[in-house]
Parts: structure tokens; C-alpha cells; sequence
């Protein structure tokens, strides 16, 4: 086995925003229990994923897996579409 080859660390989200060029932001939802009253708390968080072929729409779930730095935010890239958006 490669000693230089990382697995990748992939996420699921729902695409929120594919207004930039080659740019989706994916809002990844997760569900923490608070170490107080043990409530699940449902957390989340919007990231910048790399879209080369601008084939997301708003609505979309996907996978997106970590890359190098691509800009200042942007350092996740689109690895697959799992689901469409419906269209309304």
C-alpha cells in the first residue's frame, strides 16, 4: 500500500446556493447531544464545494469529499449527485 495516499474524507449535504461559477455551498446538518441535558441538538454548517461542471442545482443532495485549498473558503470538491431536486 501507498504511504502517501489519504483516504478521503467525504459528506453528505443538500445544495443551498449555485449562484457562483464552478461553486455550490452544501449545508451539512448533524445531530450532537449536549454533554448537560443530553438533548440532541441538531447543528450545522455550510461549506464551499468545487463544481466543474456546474451540473448542481439548488435542492440537490450530494457527496462532496475534502481537496486541497482551492480558494480563501473553498476547499471541498463535488465527488457525486445522489439525489435531484424535484422540479416545481
Amino acid at each position: 500500500m501507498n504511504e502517501t495516499a489519504k483516504t478521503q474524507r467525504t459528506l453528505t449535504g443538500k445544495v443551498v446556493s449555485n449562484k457562483m461559477d464552478k461553486t455550490i455551498a452544501v449545508l451539512i446538518e448533524r445531530s450532537v447531544k449536549h454533554p448537560l441535558y443530553e438533548k440532541y441538538v441538531r447543528k450545522s454548517s455550510k461549506l464551499l464545494a468545487h463544481d466543474e461542471k456546474n451540473e448542481c442545482n439548488e435542492g440537490d443532495v450530494v457527496i462532496i469529499e475534502s481537496s486541497r485549498p482551492l480558494s480563501k473558503r473553498k476547499a471541498w470538491r463535488l465527488q457525486k449527485i445522489v439525489e435531484r431536486a424535484q422540479e416545481a
